[in-house]
């Protein structure tokens, strides 16, 4: 990174800092393949990582001053269903994985930080005596990241058990303070892998859940049941952000089948490969740059669309 650069956002970092104390570690040119499960990513220019019960304000002073000096800012989760371009990010990168831990009960459920692992969320509820969550167990990223994106698995989505989402919205003006919002679940705005926070800019702070009582065993039970397996359709064999493009009940199958019908399995772009097991997975076999999953992504749909005139909606995020 060039040095001016630099030095502006360490000046915009060190400002923030004094406005909002809080734990912080701060990295430069950090590689953002270390940052995502598909092990992909250049650099970004700055990486923060604020902790502790400083987080909120940190992140809206920043946040603030980022937009007012035109710093761009990537708010991370769990990293689960993006690629970062081999160019890297430029600006500053704010890891919410800090912003985790201190589970507290709400009326009917409990409230998770978003920095939160689905994994640990789970458990947290299991322990706690609930059920309802047990379809996050094993799935990679954080509370903040499967509210925003309505995540969904074994018939579930995150909107079924949604009670209420705190965060800072730093979509409009002014841009001094982003506006705290406390936005209770509407289900109208909801929807297959869809939120009304992808069409705004917002930074999740926590999400309220609306549990029902459960017997611990059966819980645990059902949570190892789909941790076992997402280990068998082979999600964790080698980096990958699991689906690539969402499913459409239109075209009459799940995704990943009628990819694996037309014989697309084993496609490989560079270190990138359809998975042979699975068509609705792509790979890092080791090696595999972004711009290798991305052009996968891109020849996979075209065939696809060649072959069934079907448009396949990609699932994973290209960052930028």
């Amino acid at each position: 990174m060039e040095e001016k650069p630099a030095r502006i956002l360490e000046r915009l970092v060190n400002d923030c800092l004094k406005i909002a104390p809080c734990d912080l570690e701060v990295r430069y040119a950090e590689p953002m393949a270390d940052h995502s499960t598909f092990k992909v990513g250049g650099p970004a220019d700055c990486f923060l990582r604020p902790s502790g019960a400083g987080f909120p304000a940190f992140a809206s002073a920043l946040l603030a001053s980022a937009r007012a000096q035109d710093v761009l800012v990537f708010v991370l989760g769990g990293g689960a269903n993006i690629v970062v371009a081999d160019s890297g990010v430029r600006g500053i990168v704010l890891d919410t994985g800090g912003w985790a831990g201190d589970t507290e009960p709400w009326e009917g459920g409990l409230r998770f930080r978003s920095g939160t692992s689905l994994n640990d969320a789970a458990e947290a509820a299991a322990l706690a005596g609930f059920s309802g969550l047990e379809f996050l167990a094993g799935m990679p990223g954080s509370i903040g990241g499967a509210v925003w994106m309505n995540a969904r698995c074994y018939g579930k989505q995150v909107s079924d058990v949604l009670a209420e989402t705190e965060g800072l919205d730093f979509s409009r003006e002014p841009w001094d303070k982003p506006e705290h919002f406390s936005l209770p679940t509407d289900l109208s705005e909801f929807g297959y892998k869809r939120s009304p926070f992808q069409s705004r800019q917002v930074m999740i702070l926590s999400a309220s859940f609306r549990l029902v009582p459960g017997d611990f065993g059966a819980v645990r039970a059902k949570m190892a049941e789909y941790r076992h397996d997402r280990e068998d359709k082979g999600h964790f064999r080698y980096p990958s952000a699991g689906s690539v493009f969402k499913n459409n009940p239109a075209f009459g199958g799940p995704t990943g089948k009628i990819i694996g019908d037309l014989g697309f399995r084993g496609l490989r772009i560079g270190g990138a490969q359809v998975a042979p097991w699975h068509g609705n997975i792509i790979v890092n076999t080791g090696g595999a740059t972004a711009s290798d999953i991305r052009a996968l992504t891109q020849e996979l749909a075209s065939r696809v669309k060649a072959a069934t005139g079907f448009d396949l909606e990609p699932e994973i995020l290209f960052v930028p």
